[in-house]
């Protein structure tokens, strides 16, 4: 019998496949899949933690004999008897040969199965065993992670070990967790927490996959290798659907991937309105692979490569100069001359290094991440890092067109920090006699403080980017990752409209270039009003790009602007802004015919 769960619909379209657990850890787990022929490896990999966890033990038992409770013995002839059981041992090697799960994954995935039986005994003493086969399997789980990885695994998932749909089903994904699984395996996502602008939504959106947040126990509901459909649109997911649902629901995925055909044949006609105002529609990417992508969707140019993806996934080991030289000159040659804008490392708040690290200084348990050292206040901080990260941007200005652009930008001070270290970075390289090119540098708007002192910023810097994800969470003081205020997250509040509405008039009024980069770029439902506002520059995933650009060439901007004012002074913009838009559509409607 199928049961239907809940959540927030933050990225449209179906998904259907078998369910892919993520299990919840007191400690990192990676998760990756092999290739066919390193299964053997694989399990000898686990077969030699397994051995090793077996050994610390029985050195335990013996360290402890006649000084330590008969009780601790005991606990630790469980622990061993657990360890070499075959539901751990065998069943583990199973994930591994039939799913082609990395080890640690396949322990992570036996654990849950072994868990949610532990839970359903009705003997208290067994299931309080639960614990005790936690502690096993994640001491299994950190000895792997300790020795020596398999070797020619992917850097990102790639395919399935068969042709089955597979959809990921996990309490959250981390940031760095969805870059390794950008790769395309996944048909969608469902996560038990998150709100509307949590990370995982914004990827899955960017990555036009279909995803469900904040169901609250779709991860304890779902099982390993149910069958599920995600339903983007309504926030639904149906676990074991039946014949009946499952037809319907494929009628609706092949209707979708029509509409997504019939888009992608304007990804070369200019992004024009009907009233002949010019558009420029960019593309933002995370990795330089990325931008072969952007120009395919008819990208005019890459608005923001997020630098600090290149730091992920690392050990907290940063990238030196020659690797990040390297992938930004990758990324501006595959552009073919149109321009390139790189973010400077936006590390902190909801994407975390694996070990962020100032000299001795640890901070990854800030109180507050999001308000803490993050961003161009980390990069700062850490001088020889930030030094080494704008060497590799200058030089790979000299193969084309590149921009700089700085994030989380707020204080008089910053503005003048930073611009004095690109001036001496650049002085280095020359007096070096190293090829550099000329950039124009810009600054994120995303701290209301920025937005309120903006004439100060467009004295120094050659153009503003507004990141709208940060601002409304900034304005609001609104955490977007918490969902127990996600509904709070308003785009529409009268107080962010204002900011981003100033922040482009005054742009204009300097003659500076002004872009959206944030979700609201990416957002069919604010491209007329963006544009209303008259912002011309929006940066989106390419995924995005059709369907941003079908709202250019169907919007008459000058209809629209005398809305502005009314939208702006009023206490519900969305509903001011809808009726207004409905009167202008009945007006143009009644003027053609």
């Amino acid at each position: 019998m199928s049961v239907q769960v809940f959540g927030l619909p933050v990225s449209r379209g179906v998904a259907i496949g078998r369910a892919v657990l993520v299990a919840s850890s007191r400690v990192d787990v990676a998760h990756y899949f092999i290739e066919p022929e390193q299964v053997g490896t694989e399990v000898r990999r686990l077969k030699r933690a397994r051995d090793q966890v077996c050994r610390e033990f029985e050195a335990l038992k013996l360290g402890v004999q006649g000084d330590a409770p008969a009780e601790l013995v005991a606990l630790l002839d469980v622990h061993l008897m657990l360890l070499n059981d075959d539901l751990l041992a065998s069943a583990t090697c199973q994930w591994i040969e039939e799913r082609q799960y990395n080890a640690e994954w396949a322990v992570a995935a036996q654990l849950e199965t072994l868990s949610r039986q532990f839970d359903e005994m009705e003997d208290e003493y067994l299931r309080e065993r639960k614990a005790d086969l936690e502690q096993v399997a994640e001491r299994l789980i950190e000895t792997l992670a300790r020795g020596e990885r398999a070797t020619g695994v992917r850097a990102s998932l790639g395919v399935a070990s068969d042709d089955v749909p597979l959809v990921l089903v996990a309490n959250d994904i981390s940031p760095a967790d969805m870059m390794q699984f950008k790769g395309g395996v996944f048909r969608g996502f469902v996560t038990d927490v998150g709100g509307r602008t949590s990370h995982t939504a914004i990827v899955a959106r960017s990555l036009d996959i279909p995803a469900v947040v904040g169901a609250r126990d779709a991860s304890r509901i779902i099982r390993q290798d149910d069958w599920i459909i995600i339903d983007g649109d309504a926030g639904l997911v149906i676990v074991d659907p039946s014949p009946m649902i499952l037809e319907e629901y494929r009628f609706r995925q092949r209707q979708g991937q029509l509409e997504r055909d019939r888009l992608a044949r304007l990804r070369h006609r200019p992004a024009v309105t009907l009233d002949g105002q010019r558009v420029e529609l960019l593309a933002n990417i995370e990795l330089p692979a990325d931008a072969a992508a952007a120009l395919e969707a008819g990208a005019e140019g890459v608005g923001l490569f997020r630098s600090e993806f290149l730091f992920m996934n690392r050990g907290g080991h940063l990238p030196d100069e020659e690797e990040q030289y390297a992938a930004y000159r990758e990324a501006v040659l595959a552009m073919r001359g149109l321009p390139v804008t790189i973010r400077t490392v936006d590390i902190g708040a909801d994407k975390p290094l694996d070990r962020m690290t100032l000299g001795d200084l640890r901070h990854e348990h800030s109180l507050n991440p999001a308000m803490g050292l993050r961003a161009i206040r980390w990069s700062l901080a850490d001088p020889g890092m930030f030094t080494v990260q704008l060497r590799a941007i200058l030089r790979a200005a000299s193969h084309g067109p590149v921009r700089l652009l700085v994030p989380m930008i707020s204080h008089p001070s910053e503005i003048r920090a930073t611009l004095d270290m690109i001036a001496r970075t650049r002085a280095a390289l020359l007096t070096e006699q190293v090829a550099c090119g000329e950039v124009l540098v810009g600054a994120m708007i995303e701290v209301p403080a920025a937005a309120l002192m903006l004439p100060v910023f467009l004295r120094h810097f050659d153009f503003v980017s507004i990141g709208t994800n940060d601002l409304i969470q900034y304005t609001l003081a609104i955490d977007r990752a918490d969902e127990s205020v996600a509904h709070l997250y308003e785009p529409w509040h009268p107080a962010v409209l204002g900011l981003i509405a100033s922040t482009i008039r005054l742009a204009r009024e300097a003659g500076r270039e002004v872009c959206v980069c944030g979700e609201m770029a990416g957002d069919a439902d604010f491209t007329e009003l963006l544009l209303a506002l008259g912002l011309r520059s929006f940066s989106m995933h390419p995924s995005q790009l059709p369907a941003i650009k079908q709202r250019v060439l169907l919007t008459e901007v000058t209809s629209l602007e005398a809305l502005v004012a009314q939208v702006l002074s009023s206490e519900d913009p969305r509903a001011v802004w809808q009726a207004g838009r409905g009167r202008s559509l009945l007006g143009a409607a009644a003027h053609a015919a």
